[in-house]
C-alpha cells in the first residue's frame, strides 16, 4: 500500500523570522530558495482566490510568476521595526503585485468590472432564493437600472472578455477541445438541408450540361477552364469571334433556363 506523505507544517512566525534574520545576515541565497518556498502555498492561495477575475487569455501561471517575484522582493524589504510578521508583510506585496497584474492585463476599465461583479453578486443572490437565474427584467430591477441600461452594461462586459480562440474548454487524455471548436460556423455550405440542396443542384447542372450540344459544351471548357478568349476559342473552331459569343449566349439561355429554381444556392457555390 503507497504511504501518503503528510501535509507540510507551516511554518511559526517566530521560526520563519529567525531564518529571514539568518538570510539578511549571511545574504544566503539558499536561505533565501528556503523562505520562497515557505510562502510559495501563500502565492498560489492568492492567485487562485482572484483566478475568477484573471481574464480567459491569460496563463495562470503568469500571476503566479508574478506573485513569487512580489515575494523574492518582499524578503529583501521586510523590516520588523514597523510591526508586521514576514508573513502579513508578503501577503500585502504579493496580493498587491498580482492585483497591478490584472489591471495591467484588463483593457476593460474598473467601472465595467465592477459592474460585471454586481450583476454576478445579484444573479448568484436571486438563484439561492429563487432556484432560478434571474430574468433580465427582475435582474434589472434588483440593480435599479433599466433593463435596456444593464443590456448595454452586459455586451460592455461580454466585448470586455475577449479570449483566444485557442484556449482550451476541455482537455482529457483523448480529447483536447479548443475554443474556437466550440463557435457556430456562419458558413451556409456547412448546413446540413444547405449542403444536401447543394449537392442536388450540382448534380442537375451537370445533368442539364450533359445535355447541350457538343460544339456549346466545347466553347464552354474553352472559355471557363481553358480561360480562353473569344477571338481564340473562334481560331480554334474555325469560326468568327462573333458566332462563338453568339453560341455562347445561346448556352447561357438554355442553362438560365434550365436551372432558374436553382439560380440562388448555385450562385453561392460558383
Amino acid at each position: 500500500m503507497a504511504l501518503v506523505s503528510p501535509t507540510p507544517r507551516r511554518a511559526a512566525p517566530d521560526q520563519t523570522l529567525a531564518l529571514w534574520r539568518e538570510y539578511r545576515r549571511t545574504n544566503d541565497r539558499a536561505l533565501r530558495d528556503r523562505l520562497v518556498l515557505t510562502f510559495a502555498p501563500l502565492v498560489k492561495y492568492i492567485v487562485y482566490k482572484k483566478a475568477r477575475e484573471i481574464p480567459a487569455r491569460c496563463e495562470v501561471e503568469d500571476f503566479i510568476s508574478c506573485g513569487l517575484e512580489a515575494l523574492i522582493h518582499s524578503l529583501d524589504r521586510f523590516d520588523p521595526a514597523k510591526g508586521a510578521t514576514l508573513e502579513q508583510y508578503a501577503w500585502t506585496r504579493i496580493h498587491g503585485a498580482v492585483l497591478d497584474e490584472l489591471r495591467r492585463q484588463d483593457w476593460a476599465p474598473r467601472s465595467v468590472r465592477r459592474w460585471e461583479r454586481d450583476i454576478d453578486r445579484i444573479s448568484e443572490s436571486f438563484a439561492s432564493l429563487h432556484g432560478r437565474r434571474p430574468a433580465t427584467e427582475e435582474l434589472a430591477d434588483a440593480l435599479g437600472v433599466e433593463p435596456a441600461e444593464l443590456r448595454r452594461r452586459r455586451s460592455e462586459i461580454a466585448r470586455s472578455n475577449m479570449t483566444s480562440l485557442n484556449a482550451l474548454v476541455m482537455s482529457d487524455d483523448e480529447t483536447t477541445i479548443e475554443r474556437i471548436d466550440t463557435l457556430a460556423s456562419t458558413d451556409e455550405r456547412l448546413d446540413p438541408p444547405h449542403s444536401a440542396a447543394t449537392t442536388e443542384a450540382k448534380e442537375k447542372f451537370r445533368a442539364v450540361f450533359s445535355a447541350l450540344p457538343q460544339r456549346e459544351r466545347e466553347i464552354a471548357v474553352m472559355l471557363y477552364v481553358k480561360n480562353l478568349t473569344l477571338a481564340e476559342i473562334g481560331e480554334v473552331l474555325g469560326v468568327s469571334e462573333s458566332r462563338v459569343c453568339q453560341i455562347h449566349g445561346e448556352m447561357k439561355k438554355k442553362l438560365r433556363k434550365a436551372l432558374e429554381d436553382d439560380a440562388e444556392i448555385l450562385r453561392l457555390v460558383a
